[in-house]
């Protein structure tokens, strides 16, 4: 359990919320709001898409409260590094302050640590964190998930995201199996499903440091309401 973690989660659940605005239908005026209300609420962060990126920088401002993260190869992460390297140099250029990456799944399942790795390096010299996105919904039945965090973590990784907002939620028994791989060496991200106060802080207390959530809102209004 992250013990900073879970008292900031207490005091304020904004403190360790990562708001998702990845949905690709919204609307400018949509998309101004969220970051507008994202910066009202204090969130960690707000983690958007390469197109959302230049009016979601304008919307937050530069006082850095809630930091702006660029998904790169999402969700899937099966494009060229090439392409990858463009993505992330484009997202730091239009103001990105991190980058959850999804890293080369095809290298890790064949074997080729190396590659796995030295795409992750590459990505992280670029100059700013970068967070590698693990699918809970394989690697944690695999005996690669040690891999590809420990991979992860050597390759220049500054945190692991667990979990992509796509199928099953991710919960509190998958936290403290990554927490124990990664033994306090980074930052984790948990993604998927978390939609109430309650689950929140369950996975904060499971070993994760920050959730990402496209109900940041609704829970930081449910705490309230406790209080």
């Amino acid at each position: 359990m992250s013990k900073n973690s879970l008292e900031e989660a207490n005091a304020n659940i904004s403190n360790v919320i990562y708001q998702a605005v990845l949905n690709p239908h919204l609307d400018e005026e949509m998309l101004v709001q969220i970051c507008d209300a994202s910066k009202q609420n204090g969130f960690a962060g707000l983690c958007t898409s390469l197109s959302y990126l230049p009016i979601a920088r304008e919307r937050l401002g530069n006082k850095k409260t809630t930091k702006l993260i660029a998904v790169i190869a999402f969700p899937f992460g099966s494009i060229p590094t090439s392409h990858k390297l463009k993505e992330a140099e484009y997202a730091i250029e239009k103001g990105a302050e991190e980058l959850d990456f999804v890293p080369n799944y095809f290298a890790l399942k064949e074997g080729n640590i190396e590659l796995f790795a030295e795409e992750i390096n590459q990505i992280s010299e670029l100059g700013i964190p970068v967070r590698a996105i693990i699918d809970s919904n394989t690697l944690l039945t695999s005996s690669k998930l040690s891999i590809a965090i420990n991979s992860s973590i050597d390759g220049g990784a500054n945190g692991i995201q667990i979990g992509n907002g796509f199928g099953q939620p991710v919960t509190k028994n998958q936290i403290r199996q990554v927490s124990e791989i990664v033994k306090n060496r980074c930052s984790i991200k948990s993604v998927g499903g978390i939609k109430t106060f309650d689950q929140a802080i369950e996975i904060i207390e499971a070993g994760s440091t920050y959730i990402g959530t496209s109900f940041g809102f609704e829970i930081t209004q449910e705490q309230k309401k406790k209080d």
